[in-house]
């Protein structure tokens, strides 16, 4: 039996059509021609009239992938059946023993099973630069509870691509295994020194390359170790790496106010109650690394099933006059941005700096907060929130070769917050209407009680002295409301100088 069919045999028909389709899309032809073709010669009965093939039989699926004897093919179909075969079984085993599942697995599932999974994790994992892990022969390797976490740092290319330079994993007793630097060995375009805090003096000398990095994260994550990381497609798609087993720290929390993906650094500050880096410095990759795996322990110790709440952050009264255009093509140029806006808005583009590879983000700055505010409204678009929950509308714009391109225009400050040079005033202004609104309560019930007379009726009477009662100490609460009110008052009034 070749190594094909053992392959096959081991596979389900679930996993078998999607590889078929993957040779549909690209374009591959075996011995008997493509699916379509091979159809009409394989089935004399049906042909290639029933073509989609999850409605095929395992025999007819195998028997397609058996006419592939080219080298390049049979390692292009070994490593997307490798793929597909790993994350079946992953999958399977947490459906076929849900009770038995480790905290870890557990943990692996959740990722797998998040709504953006599909969307994050789609990867051209049959590209031939790309290395899929193998999870080993036996059911040991889908139960292990090893894991290591991983970081890495990416520059811009010249190409448009982005490049690792720098890679950290450390286990879960934050061991460093590996903190390589990484000649990217193409012509870099950006640094992003003020991000990574790498720059070209830094790689003068490396000798270790992408490939070094994959066989090195082969090994250690042989045996099925699970990786852990912060948003971390982002990281194996810089990689090219492809590996069944993972947790992704954005993905396991819950989040208040719907599907928000949270930074590393909001989890740090709310789950473990520390700053993972100062505002303004640049990112260590090992110090990321340590994060995502102190994130997971902390998950798999204390459980955190209630949602995280992340307090909308203050936008200075500066940043409220910009409107942020992300996500914009390269090839669009920033003066074909100016069509957007009407043109008695004064507008000046300035560069984001952690414009990311064949996109780039500008900000649009107005003359105040209300011209941003008018301008933003009078887009066309669906208006829909981002990541943090601030108001964003997809764009369509017609460019001078006539063609279109789409971008996203965002809002600085989070949907349902007041705007931050008028929440002072909004914030004294509830102080005083409730200071008022309690010495007015104060001042009805003193009359009240003045004006109440005895009743013959003693059971009225009772009744009144009791009211009365209750009346008095509720008048107590509201002094100490007041009390309280006055100090928070006096407080903002000294802290901005009012």
């Amino acid at each position: 039996m070749s190594a094909m069919d053992k392959k096959i045999d081991a596979t389900e028909k679930e996993v078998l059509a999607e590889i078929v389709k993957w040779t549909q899309k690209q374009g591959m032809k075996g011995a008997k021609g493509g699916w379509k073709e091979f159809l009409d010669f394989y089935d004399e009965r049906l042909g290639s009239s029933l073509s989609d093939p999850s409605r095929r039989t395992v025999d007819t699926l195998a028997a397609f992938l058996k006419t592939f004897t080219n080298d390049e093919d049979l390692k292009f179909l070994a490593k997307v059946m490798q793929c597909h075969s790993n994350r079946k079984a992953v999958v399977e085993l947490s459906k076929s023993s849900p009770d038995l599942e480790s905290p870890q697995q557990k943990l692996v599932c959740l990722t797998l099973e998040h709504p953006q999974y599909p969307l994050n994790y789609s990867f051209p994992f049959h590209s031939e630069e790309w290395v899929v892990t193998k999870l080993g022969k036996s059911s040991k390797a889908l139960k292990s509870n090893a894991m290591a976490a991983i970081d890495c740092e990416m520059v811009l290319c010249e190409d448009g691509t982005e490049a690792v330079v720098k890679v950290c994993v450390v286990d879960h007793n934050l061991e460093v295994k590996l903190n390589e630097l990484v000649n990217p060995n193409k012509a870099v375009a950006d640094y992003r020194t003020d991000i990574t805090g790498i720059s070209a003096k830094d790689l003068c000398g490396i000798n270790c390359s992408l490939a070094d990095v994959q066989e090195s994260l082969k090994k250690l994550l042989s045996g099925g170790t699970i990786l852990v990381g912060h948003s971390l497609s982002n990281d194996l798609r810089a990689l090219k790496l492809y590996h069944a087993r993972i947790i992704d720290t954005s993905f396991i929390f819950k989040i208040l106010d719907g599907p928000r993906k949270p930074s590393l650094k909001d989890l740090c500050k709310s789950v473990l109650g520390h700053e993972l880096r100062k505002e303004g410095a640049p990112h260590n990759c090992l110090d990321d690394a340590c994060a995502a795996m102190k994130l997971v322990l902390a998950k798999i110790e204390h459980g955190f099933e209630h949602a995280i709440v992340f307090p909308h952050k203050d936008v200075p009264e500066t940043e409220q006059d910009k409107l942020l255009l992300h996500a914009i093509p390269v090839d669009v140029p920033k003066e074909g941005l100016l069509n957007i806006f009407p043109k008695e808005f004064k507008i000046e583009f300035k560069a984001k700096e952690n414009a990311r590879g064949r996109k780039y983000s500008v900000f649009a700055i107005f003359k105040n907060r209300q011209k941003a505010n008018e301008a933003f409204e009078r887009l066309q678009g669906d208006e829909q929130q981002d990541s943090g929950g601030r108001p964003q509308k997809l764009v369509t714009i017609q460019l001078s070769t006539g063609l279109t391109a789409n971008l996203y225009v965002r809002k600085m400050v989070c949907a349902g917050s007041p705007d931050q040079s008028t929440s002072l005033e909004k914030k004294l202004a509830k102080v005083e209407e409730l200071i008022n609104k309690s010495k007015k309560r104060k001042t009805d019930m003193v009359i009240t009680e003045e004006l109440a007379e005895p009743k013959t009726n003693s059971d009225q009477c009772t009744n009144h002295v009791k009211e009365i009662k209750r009346l008095k100490q509720e008048l107590c609460q509201k002094d100490d409301e007041i009390q309280n009110m006055q100090k928070i008052l006096s407080a903002l009034t000294r802290k901005h100088g009012l």
